[in-house]
């Protein structure tokens, strides 16, 4: 019996991480249907790439989509709901991501608006989940898959302060962290699976060129990762190995 095609929702998708998991997700076997290709300016330079690629892929469906404007996030939902109709949305990877390297005392009001929240997407996945008739959770049923970061880890500040504070940066994935936990919780009722992905430490613009791995392995070890998962997983905090991060 063939795979249903899925749906699929990226934040973030013009650069970096996000452009990379468009171009694994369309590469592998896996049949998409509609992959939605979020990002703040989709007529922007930053997005040149991202436009040549969905030329090629007539399922791809750029949108803009702010995580600091709620109208924006509002305006492509609405989309979404349009285009997925009964089939509902089956994943939301939330990578959209802004890092100021500052510390505490420099840090500004601005710099903490970059939590994304997805509960405008909540009745996709709903929909998502019921028609899917599939068992249990997984990322082909209906699932939240949040990219946070080593440095949102409570236990992991000590050993990573000193030569790198970025606090805003910090907080914001803790409260992703948090939030995650909270839709685990909250949504398992509705068997839509959370979980949060640490990319490892990627040379991108974000990352640096100082990262120990490139884009596409960081990119193809989540979606191994996402791909692995059920209800048992549901509010884990992994690397792109599948490992545990500590809280």
């Amino acid at each position: 019996m063939a795979a249903r095609p899925v749906n699929v929702l990226i934040t973030g998708a013009n650069r970096g991480l996000g452009l990379e998991m468009v171009k694994q997700i369309l590469e592998a076997q896996r049949p998409v249907k509609n992959l939605f290709a979020c990002c703040r300016d989709p007529d922007g330079p930053r997005a040149e790439a991202l436009r040549t690629l969905a030329k090629k892929h007539p399922n791809i469906s750029i949108s803009r989509l702010d995580a600091t404007d709620l109208c924006s996030i509002k305006e492509c939902s609405q989309k979404v709901g349009t285009l997925v109709g009964t089939e509902g949305l089956n994943l939301l990877i939330n990578n959209a991501g802004f890092m100021s390297k500052s510390t505490l005392q420099e840090t500004t009001p601005e710099d903490m608006q970059y939590t994304f929240n997805t509960n405008e997407f909540l009745p996709h996945l709903r929909v998502g989940a019921k028609a899917s008739k599939m068992p249990g959770m997984s990322t082909r049923k209906a699932a939240v898959v949040n990219i946070s970061s080593v440095l949102g880890s409570m236990q992991a500040v000590k050993e990573s302060y000193s030569y790198f504070s970025a606090v805003s940066y910090r907080i914001s994935k803790a409260a992703l962290n948090m939030l995650t936990l909270c839709g685990a919780e909250e949504l398992k009722k509705d068997e839509i699976l959370f979980a949060l992905l640490h990319p490892g430490w990627v040379r991108t613009d974000m990352g640096g060129e100082e990262g120990e791995i490139d884009t596409p392995e960081s990119v193809q070890g989540m979606l191994h990762v996402m791909a692995s998962l059920t209800e048992k997983q549901n509010g884990a905090f992994l690397d792109y190995k599948g490992e545990p991060i500590p809280w």
